[in-house]
């Protein structure tokens, strides 16, 4: 599992540790151009101090030789060119001198020469750039030693300092495991720091969310129970009619009746089923082309025979085959059924009902028409509401079937239009985003 506070961290100890680290080499090459000008001055400064010595020979003074301490090397010939002193013959430097400063590599390593002509002699000085080089590393790292010291001391100060900045993630964390399914306040933004509050904002429409979907959920269940209530009183009730009829005629009647309330309870509990398939958090199929007029000359086949039943003319009056959307195809197919059955049952016998599908400048639609008595314009809004019928109607339905209607259209981003067919009827208009 990731730690944030881990990551921080080392990544903050990473950071300060490379920037020291550049601090260090920057502060290297800084000590090394300061030792260089110190020790190109001590070097001159050595070899003007030879001019009035005399040397008359190649050699070595007694004690110099040996004398490790001494990081000068000295050479000096005469106007020959012959070599009258050598400060340490066992070094490997070139029997020749170029005149001023120089840098030339040996097979010891390299070395910083200062060679000047003095009253007829020629004085070259040469010291170790490995000398400088320790001495300007030596600097730095009694510069550095400090930091590296406190750097421990650094990552528990790091650490202390991230867990206070994080310890709002903690506040946020409890907070939302005091919520309850029954109380789903939204969370305090008042103390949230800045950097958490679109993490407060997100998680307060998530609740918000949540809560709108419980309250639906209740809401729902409450109104299923409330409506099946009375079907399935009424069934119990055609049951004690069947037990008590005296002949084979009342028998056969009362088992009809029974049958017909079935039925009807059947088709409640599917639309409930349908409906809550359609809830937010079901379950959902991916969306997929979907050829909108096959699929709308498919329900008119579908619902042919009790079109007929009721004699109903039930047709297709234009369909555009080219016609695709994006969506669920068994979730489409039912928000059509829907149309088709709520027309065949409200149109009185002899009445006609039309299915179209077609494109509306660049948008795919499709309307159901019928000559029924259509619904007046200021309940056109009410009938979407669940378990609603409207007053003074026979026909009793379930009350759900435009409800599903908005729900499938809600989910494929598409609207849902009442108004008055040519016929007199109702026009009901579902009509999408745009073509796929």
């Amino acid at each position: 599992m990731t730690s944030i506070r881990r990551y921080l961290l080392v990544a903050l100890l990473g950071a300060v540790t490379t920037v020291m680290l550049l601090g260090a080499f920057a502060m290297y090459r800084m000590a090394r151009e300061e030792a260089d000008e110190i020790f190109d001055y001590h070097l001159r400064q050595v070899a003007l101090s030879l001019r009035d010595q005399a040397f008359e020979s190649a050699v070595v003074p007694k004690g110099e030789a040996d004398e490790e301490d001494f990081d000068f090397v000295i050479q000096v010939w005469d106007r020959e060119g012959v070599r009258l002193y050598y400060s340490h013959p066992h070094s490997a430097l070139p029997d020749h001198a170029q005149l001023g400063f120089s840098t030339i590599q040996a097979r010891d390593g390299a070395w910083r020469v200062f060679t000047a002509q003095l009253r007829g002699q020629t004085i070259q000085v040469a010291q170790p750039m490995s000398v400088r080089n320790g001495l300007a590393a030596e600097a730095a790292l009694r510069t550095l030693m400090p930091f590296f010291i406190l750097l421990p001391v650094l990552g528990v100060l790091i650490w202390v300092v991230v867990g206070r900045g994080l310890s709002p993630l903690a506040q946020i964390a409890q907070a939302v495991t005091a919520r309850t399914p029954s109380a789903l306040d939204p969370l305090s933004e008042q103390r949230a720091p800045v950097e958490v509050q679109p993490l407060v904002h997100a998680l307060n429409d998530l609740l918000a969310r949540l809560k709108s979907a419980m309250e639906a959920q209740r809401a729902f269940i409450a109104d299923a129970a409330h409506e099946l209530r009375t079907p399935l009183a009424a069934l119990q009730l055609q049951v004690q009619l069947v037990k008590r009829a005296t002949d084979a005629q009342e028998r056969t009647e009362t088992i009809a009746e029974l049958e017909q309330g079935l039925q009807r309870t059947i088709h409640a509990v599917q639309q409930l089923l349908t409906l809550a398939r359609q809830e937010p958090g079901e379950v959902e199929r991916p969306f997929a082309p979907v050829k909108f007029g096959e699929l709308a000359r498919l329900v008119v086949a579908e619902h042919i025979r009790l079109a007929e039943a009721r004699q109903i003319d039930l047709g297709v009056s234009s369909v555009d085959n080219n016609v695709l959307v994006q969506g669920d195809a068994d979730a489409l197919r039912i928000l059509i059924a829907n149309l088709v059955e709520n027309a065949i049952r409200y149109t009185p016998a002899g009445g006609k009902v039309d299915v179209s599908v077609g494109i509306d400048e660049g948008q795919p639609f499709a309307e159901v028409a019928d000559t029924g008595p259509g619904i007046p314009p200021e309940d056109r809004e009410r009938v979407f509401d669940r378990f609603y019928r409207r007053a003074g109607t026979e026909e009793s339905g379930s009350g759900l079937g435009l409800a599903i209607v908005k729900a499938i259209a809600e989910r494929h981003g598409a609207t849902v239009t009442l108004g008055e067919a040519s016929g007199g009827g109702l026009l009901a208009r579902v009509e999408f985003v745009a073509k796929v």
